[in-house]
């Protein structure tokens, strides 16, 4: 019925604006419908149980049988393919590694895509090439259905509490509908533009993200080594101008601060090889728009290097422990 409810809505809501309130108040009549959700790792495994625990039945499905547990301990349906998904729901969400891994999931022989009812809303939380989420989208509207692209930021910890946020592209008239979901799982959601504009601004953000926690190591390091102790440093840098994200809320430093993946071996949070892969994503669209980003290309390399030594599987954070190991301490 809601799929039915969506493409009433698409259709007569350009026509008609002055009824398009009717519904938006029959669609949340039925709100409370299946909701499939394709990808429980990390993030995508917090992010469908809130969904649970705001009452949407969901149907899920991940290459890894063992990520499906948890949650269907919680309560939901799970099946064997996103095809499947796709049959049993018509509001879909996507949490997955990289671009390949969405092209697959998506338009795959067992994808989406083969599946998929008309009117279906399709909304992937991946960090991909904005490339990719036009070309899903172009393949999705073949099909009858909506894809918007929502990618994240707040890593692990805020997808667990439901703080996570989510940055919007796809069609304006859509995002209501899509909101509505994403607030289950974020505290903020924000309409960013077009497809591939929520990418857009996931991509700035995390190569900005690299560059600062790799400043905020380096700071670290040089205070360590001139005999600062590092809480003291680091209550200092945040009632400075030097304050920022990765002093004060995840910093690198094992023992400063509580609750991060400093003080865990860099276990948990985002994987070096994740900020590794978005980087590049950033690399290609500067390339790509002839945009110079000369502190994003060596955060790039940084990262790079960081794989190629073994730290691909620990926190981004990590970079403090690669540069004091670079000194040779």
């Amino acid at each position: 019925m809601a799929a039915v409810l969506r493409g009433s809505r698409y259709l007569v809501g350009r026509c008609c604006k002055h009824v398009d309130f009717v519904f938006v108040s029959t669609r949340s009549m039925a709100s409370k419908t299946q909701v499939g959700f394709v990808g429980l790792g990390n993030m995508g495994n917090p992010m469908a149980k809130n969904l649970l625990k705001h009452g949407y039945p969901v149907i899920a499905t991940d290459v890894f049988p063992e990520s499906c547990k948890e949650v269907q301990e919680l309560g939901a349906q799970i099946v064997d393919n996103p095809a499947e998904v796709a049959e049993k729901a018509d509001r879909i969400i996507t949490m997955l590694p990289s671009s390949p891994n969405v092209i697959d999931v998506y338009t795959g022989p067992n994808g989406i895509l083969k599946k998929v009812k008309k009117g279906s809303l399709l909304i992937d939380s991946s960090t991909i090439d904005p490339a990719v989420s036009k070309e899903m989208a172009a393949d999705a509207e073949k099909m009858g259905a909506v894809f918007m692209d929502a990618p994240v930021s707040g890593g692990v910890g805020a997808a667990s509490s439901g703080k996570l946020t989510f940055m919007v592209g796809g069609a304006e008239e859509e995002f209501t509908a899509a909101k509505e979901l994403l607030s289950c799982m974020g505290a903020n959601v924000i309409y960013c533009g077009q497809v591939g504009t929520g990418q857009a601004a996931k991509i700035c953000n995390n190569m900005l993200l690299a560059i600062g926690m790799i400043g905020t190591s380096e700071t670290m390091n040089l205070g360590i080594r001139l005999g600062l102790d590092p809480k003291l440093l680091t209550q200092i840098l945040n009632m400075s101008s030097g304050r920022c994200w990765s002093s004060d809320t995840y910093n690198p430093v094992p023992g400063v601060m509580e609750g991060v993946p400093s003080g865990n071996n860099y276990q948990g949070g985002f994987g070096t090889q994740l900020m590794a892969k978005d980087l590049g994503l950033a690399q290609n669209t500067a390339t790509n728009t002839k945009t110079p980003v000369p502190l994003g290309s060596l955060a790039h390399q940084v990262y790079r290097m960081m794989c190629a030594r073994g730290y691909g599987n620990k926190d981004f954070s990590s970079v403090f422990q690669f540069l004091r190991e670079e000194e040779g301490q």
